[in-house]
């Protein structure tokens, strides 16, 4: 019978664990704050997921063209919001 490998990370002998992205990132900070779960974040992202839900509404049973294009300028709206708050400048 041949022996198992043993559950946990593996390093080399540099110390390299193969671990890419957030996974490298949860020993330490590198360099740079991590944007993702903060208050900003959460605040682009639901107002993002607002407007898509406005907008389908809209769509529904038929089309009220007002109700989406301002489903669509609430979307616009989180957007920038979630670029002024840089929630991808970590992205990999």
């Amino acid at each position: 019978m041949t022996e198992q490998a043993a559950s946990g990370t593996v390093a080399d002998a540099a110390g390299n664990t193969g671990a890419h992205g957030l996974d490298a990132q949860t020993g330490g900070s590198y360099g740079h704050e991590a944007h993702h779960g903060r208050p900003a974040s959460w605040v682009a992202v639901s107002i993002i997921i607002v407007g898509f839900v406005v907008g389908g509404v809209a769509m529904v049973p038929s089309p009220k063209w007002w109700l989406f294009w301002t489903g669509a300028g609430i979307a616009v709206i989180g957007c920038i919001m979630a670029g002024t708050a840089h929630i991808l400048d970590d992205w990999y």
